[in-house]
């Protein structure tokens, strides 16, 4: 690849060190998440088990809560059930299958605390394995309580980038590398700062290595994201991708490492969002619609859902070969 070379700096690394990409597994992750598998941790590990909770999608979220508040009442039924038939008074129910069913809904009553009386348990075993289910219900719905509000008080950065990343006319006559990127939520983010790190694989005597080149950008900060902001990487004399190809990119499986920080004035944090692209997002000659417009009071009218939509554009025509 035609790459301009210039002194190594370490702290263009992102943390990779020279390990190069192998088999189209990128460094980073859309989501922003290293790429990175983990070995090694014990299954008891409460530190990684509290991120895991905070971090993961609503749906898996939700979908732990439930299975575990199942497998639980599940667990303590069977206790019940093993117990003996007549172990819980007020059970109106024949069958091995009856009381089982009446033995779970004693559970559920018992770990929420609810306690209808319908249902009560006779004999000191069936009461001690009541009273420890009625504690580790308060224990369970305590930290329930405190993962639902650790994730809504997490402050995080919401925002929706472009699918592509494209070899766009810039300029008059030239030609630049861009994306576009919007806040998904109505609060207001505020001194905005973007980093672009290129990588791609090199071999050096033999061996494969990663090189990192952070980009210089049009605009590297703004002030309030109130729009849309095109990401732009000019494509000049003293760009190290002015004469690279789409397939020496694919060929040394090269990325860009997004890196978006700003002030949250609702949290009044700093947040952080990343992302990458591979060589393969990458789509020469097109350019972005315009994803704004005004309703008939002349107010800006924002469509997300356009942020990825672009038209096919001839480089040439602005004098590009």
């Amino acid at each position: 690849m035609a790459i301009q070379k210039r002194k190594i700096n370490p702290e263009d690394d992102l943390g990779f060190g020279p390990q190069p990409v192998m088999k189209n597994q990128p460094l980073m992750n859309k989501d922003g998440s290293p790429n990175v598998k983990r070995v090694g941790l014990s299954f008891f590990n409460t530190a990684n088990s509290y991120h895991t909770l905070i971090t993961m999608s609503w749906t898996k979220f939700w979908l732990v809560v439930l299975s575990s508040y199942l497998i639980v009442n599940i667990i303590f039924a069977f206790i019940y059930t093993s117990i003996g038939p007549h172990s819980l008074d007020g059970t109106s129910g024949n069958t091995r299958f009856d009381h089982f069913m009446d033995a779970f809904f004693f559970s559920a009553q018992t770990m929420s605390t609810v306690g209808y009386g319908h249902i009560s348990p006779r004999g000191m075993t069936t009461n001690s394995v009541a009273a420890l289910e009625s504690m580790m219900g308060l224990l369970a719905f305590a930290l329930a309580t405190g993962l639902l509000y650790g994730r809504f008080s997490r402050p995080s950065a919401q925002i929706i980038y472009s699918k592509n990343i494209l070899v766009a006319p810039y300029m008059d006559t030239g030609r630049g590398v861009m994306f576009r990127l919007a806040n998904l939520r109505r609060n207001m983010l505020i001194d905005l700062e973007i980093e672009i790190i290129f990588s791609y694989n090199e071999t050096v005597d033999g061996k494969t290595v990663r090189r990192f080149y952070p980009l210089e950008l049009e605009r590297r900060k703004v002030s309030v994201l109130t729009l849309n902001w095109t990401i732009v990487h000019p494509l000049d004399e003293n760009s190290p991708l002015i004469d690279m190809t789409k397939d020496e990119l694919i060929k040394s499986e090269a990325g860009f490492a997004i890196l978006l920080r700003a002030f949250d004035d609702t949290f009044s944090q700093t947040v952080h969002s990343r992302t990458q692209y591979q060589a393969h997002e990458i789509i020469w000659g097109a350019k972005f619609k315009p994803v704004f417009d005004r309703d008939e009071t002349g107010r800006i009218v924002l469509d997300i859902s356009k942020i990825s939509e672009h038209v096919p554009f001839d480089l040439e025509k602005v004098g590009v070969e």
